[in-house]
């Protein structure tokens, strides 16, 4: 008996000394200036485990918003207070790396906002692709205890890094995961969607990243409350003319490029990448205020040539990186039933323990999307998938919606329900420039500012503007059945105006029950599922935009992205309308100019546009439904 205890003893000492010998307690920090090819010295932190047996992979995280933290050199960093974005990973075997681009914060060189892939069109340049090569090859040469295999992610700015590091990649770099990452400035990203300049943001994050090189600056705002502020502000030439007064590169870039030329397009990684040569996980959020938009335009274009099945997706319910956090069950006042991030931070760890440790069979699903309405995580083969309908959602001119497109003979009404005397199926709206629709509720705090509710805008209940004259609404029925839209949603406006250019934003809403039986305090809320601006001069061509022709009907496309959501029973789709989205969107002065940077105060003129509803020139969305 005293024998087999004491074999028992060490049988379980042996599993207790394994399982310690198998997790990381620690990491050290080391640092090094890594040379590139031109000779420039990038600095970058380096976390290896401490006391661990076995070799691991190497994961890098490029950024431009300082790598550095405050551990001093060659001190240890216990892997539990690791953030839970990284945390799995560590404590199981990674070498972790972060590294300051070129020109930021301790790194040598010239910074350049998303630097073109120069390198595609001149093998002599360098760019963001050749840094991260040289990265790659200068670590598995030099960094002990790596087993020759390389992964790379980031959110945003480093997801767009990670996007970049992916292209003519180096042997050792075996997987990448951009997330959140834009892809083009002008058409869909931070600074612009579909032409339309993103004031507040291009605003404060130019001054944010391009004020100093060692810090992530904050603009010195005068008060609290910004939307007055931006009002004040005035025509966009302002902005240099009595602040910046031409000191900041990418301002100055906003202002000299109106359209779609070939300075954006030189930046565009639609223009750029057009195949998979590694492993490639895009991971989005619905509800990202940021960059929507690239994870999924990007993961499409891809996937038309992944003949090697390398091509991969994640949509989650997420705002901008939310998927990062210790804990993502809800977004402002909508709840997810589970916590979302934990979830994905697992199918994170498992991809890349696949592609570079060997671990795991590598059956991941072409597209995996958490379904909003529903709560469930949902896995594709497609993406989208091919099992639905599309469907045209119309807007009647009675302001209500409905599958079946309006009858002939529908009266022309006004925003607030009063007989306008325009043409038979049309609903008619005043715009002021002067009194722009706000994007959110007040107070709109600086982006980045002390409690700044920049990160749940996108699921704000749209209450808060419904019965402005300004913002127009169509209302379908109470649903008798739960219906669930899965795919790309398109908005086809047809619209006038009685002045030369116009905004349009088009927003898809949930609209709760009056009495929510599932939450009383969310009955009548209006879920914006996806929402979209469109600047009418680029109704025809990005790159040569033209005035809208005085009273003349055009059609506008809206691509509204891509959804996972389910209409529950007792809920209503709504369509909903408006100009102006200030100050997250410049105001469009409605007189058009080439260059809305040159813009005089006397351009910004009041308007009357026109949403029309009938056969000829029929306004709707269209949406692939899941057949039942």
């Amino acid at each position: 008996m005293r024998k087999l205890l004491f074999f028992l003893f060490l049988f379980l000492q042996g599993l207790l000394a394994l399982a310690q010998t198998d997790t990381v307690a620690a990491l050290r920090k080391k640092t090094y200036m890594i040379p590139m090819r031109d000779g420039v010295k990038l600095f970058t932190v380096v976390l290896t485990p401490v006391d661990y047996a076995h070799a691991v992979p190497i994961l890098i995280e490029r950024t431009p918003y300082g790598a550095d933290f405050g551990l001093h050199e060659d001190s240890l960093w216990e892997t539990n207070r690791t953030p839970a974005y990284y945390r799995k990973m560590v404590q199981e075997g990674y070498i972790l790396v972060f590294q300051d681009i070129r020109g930021k914060f301790k790194s040598e060189g010239h910074f350049e906002m998303n630097r073109p892939l120069y390198h595609l069109t001149d093998p002599k340049m360098t760019d963001e692709s050749t840094d991260a090569y040289d990265a790659v090859e200068w670590l598995v040469k030099n960094i002990p205890n790596n087993n020759g295999k390389a992964g790379i992610f980031g959110i945003s700015y480093p997801g767009y890094l990670a996007l970049d590091a992916s292209v003519d990649p180096p042997p050792a770099l075996k997987a990448s995961s951009p997330q959140a990452t834009p892809i083009d400035m002008f058409l869909g990203d931070d600074f612009h969607h579909n032409g339309a300049f993103r004031l507040s943001y291009g605003y404060e994050y130019s001054y944010m990243v391009e004020n100093a090189k060692e810090a992530n600056s904050s603009y010195p705002f005068p008060q609290y409350d910004l939307f007055d502020w931006y009002l004040q502000l005035g025509p966009l030439k302002n902005v240099n003319d009595n602040y910046y007064h031409g000191r900041l590169p990418s301002w100055n870039d906003f202002t000299q490029h109106p359209a779609y030329d070939a300075f954006w397009q030189r930046q565009s990684r639609l223009k750029a990448i057009h195949r998979t040569q590694i492993p490639t996980l895009f991971v989005g959020g619905y509800y990202d205020q940021e960059d929507l938009n690239g994870p999924q335009t990007m993961y499409t274009q891809l996937e038309k040539t992944d003949t090697f099945h390398r091509n991969f997706i994640v949509l989650g319910p997420w705002c901008h990186g939310q998927w990062a956090s210790a804990k993502a069950d809800s977004l402002g006042k909508i709840g997810f039933q589970s916590n979302t991030s934990a979830w994905f931070q697992e199918l994170q760890k498992r991809w890349f323990d696949y592609w570079l440790k060997g671990i795991g069979d590598g059956h991941f699903a072409e597209a995996t999307c958490f379904q909003t309405g529903s709560d469930e995580w949902k896995t594709y083969a497609v993406w989208p998938p091919r099992s639905t309908e599309v469907r045209r959602f119309y807007a009647h001119a009675d302001h209500t919606a409905g599958f079946a497109p309006a009858t002939a003979g529908t009266g022309g009404s006004s925003a607030n329900g009063s007989a306008t005397g325009s043409a038979a199926g049309s609903v008619s709206y005043v715009s002021d420039p002067a009194k722009p629709v706000p994007y959110r509720t007040q107070p709109i705090e600086a982006t980045y500012g002390p409690g700044s509710r920049w990160r749940s805008w996108q699921v704000e209940d749209q209450r808060f503007v419904a019965t402005r004259p300004d913002v127009v609404s169509f209302c379908g029925d109470s649903l008798t059945a739960d219906l669930t839209v899965t795919g790309n949603v398109v908005a086809r406006l047809w619209a006038s105006t009685t002045a030369s250019d116009a905004d349009f934003v088009v927003k898809l809403i949930d609209v709760y029950p009056n009495f929510d039986p599932r939450s009383l305090s969310m009955s009548g809320y209006q879920l914006p599922v996806t929402m979209e601006v469109f600047r009418a001069r680029f109704r025809k061509s990005f790159e040569h935009p033209e005035p809208m022709p005085p009273g003349q009907p055009q059609e506008i496309t809206i691509d509204l992205h891509q959804i996972d959501h389910t209409f529950l029973k007792g809920h209503r789709m709504m369509i909903q309308v408006q100009s102006s989205w200030f100050p997250v969107i410049d105001r469009n002065p409605q007189r058009y100019v080439d260059n809305i940077f040159a813009a005089d105060p006397a351009d910004f003129i009041k308007a009357t546009h026109t949403i029309y509803c009938d056969a000829q020139h029929a306004t709707y969305i269209e949406m692939p439904v899941v057949k039942e």
